[in-house]
């Protein structure tokens, strides 16, 4: 009776699981797939209420399969980041959360998510599906592959931003997409960057790839993507079928990116480029009035 009161009490109760449980889907980057809002922004004849709801729907979607793609991560990654400044607080990387708690609360999670995706529309959750897979190749090998790393992460904000199009039957076109494309490669390689200086005496402790980087590398990296970003986002709002206007918003285009720069290369920030978001007012103000421009002149 001793024994098993004292393993009763040890237990966690179920109030303590479910918070954590909700943690290791890390609400806190779930920022990143608002990019699923940028093809209904950017097309005001689908802005109604179907629209926005299948918008809505998919976001969550994405949250929760990214979700449990951050589970598996985690479980692949547990003894890296336990070795890691910042990561090593994650729940079970810490201890407090079993790990085969969380990889079966998150395959019953995986199912529904992916069946409701299916059930909203079929294209849309093969995207979702392979969003899944491309981000479980990542977290077993790919994430080894020295820019491969980083191309892969930038395709996932890419698929966002295509399954929020698919879920509301918009057009895309090609300078869109590379414009997700190019500022996912930009924010990838700020992350990178700042994991280098971090560990910069242990970084293959953590992550192997980092081994393969460097700081001059990953600076005319994120050159080359800026100027790419700038240029096709300007051609986008040029050659695109939408309002000619949206050339105004170039300048808030152009500051949110030195903006970000300055972040990373002054300030040292960019590990968490999803918690930039809140905590720079800078970086939200350009966010914010990037948005109502953009609202406001396809309105017009």
């Amino acid at each position: 009776m001793g024994k098993d009161a004292i393993q009763l009490e040890k237990r966690p109760d179920l109030y303590e699981v479910a918070i954590l449980l909700f943690k290791q889907l890390r609400p806190r980057q779930w920022s990143k797939n608002l990019l699923v809002f940028g093809a209904l922004v950017f097309s005001v004849e689908k802005m109604n209420i179907d629209g926005i709801l299948a918008s809505l729907i998919a976001f969550l979607l994405y949250c929760l399969v990214s979700g449990c793609v951050y589970i598996l991560n985690d479980y692949v990654d547990i003894e890296a980041d336990r070795q890691h400044p910042d990561k090593v607080k994650r729940p079970m990387a810490s201890g407090r959360l079993n790990p085969t708690t969380a990889l079966v609360f998150g395959g019953f999670l995986l199912i529904i998510s992916l069946t409701l995706a299916l059930y909203q529309d079929m294209l849309f959750g093969c995207l979702l599906t392979a969003y899944f897979i491309m981000n479980v190749s990542y977290s077993l090998k790919l994430k080894d592959f020295v820019i491969l790393d980083i191309m892969i992460i930038a395709c996932g904000f890419g698929m966002r931003a295509l399954g929020g199009g698919l879920v509301i039957n918009a057009s895309f076109t090609s300078w869109f997409l590379m414009c997700v494309f190019f500022v996912s490669l930009f924010l990838a390689i700020g992350k990178r960057r700042h994991e280098l200086l971090l560990l910069e005496h242990d970084k293959g402790s953590h992550r192997k790839v980092l081994i393969n980087y460097s700081e001059p590398l990953l600076n005319q990296l994120s050159g080359i993507v800026t100027t790419m970003t700038i240029m096709s986002y300007s051609l986008y709002t040029f050659v695109s079928d939408q309002s000619i206007y949206l050339m105004w918003t170039i300048p808030v285009v152009i500051y949110g990116m030195f903006r970000y720069l300055y972040l990373v290369h002054v300030l040292g920030k960019g590990g968490k480029p999803e918690e930039l978001l809140y905590e720079d007012k800078g970086i939200l103000a350009s966010i914010l009035l990037f948005g109502i421009s953009v609202v406001l002149i396809l309105n017009i």
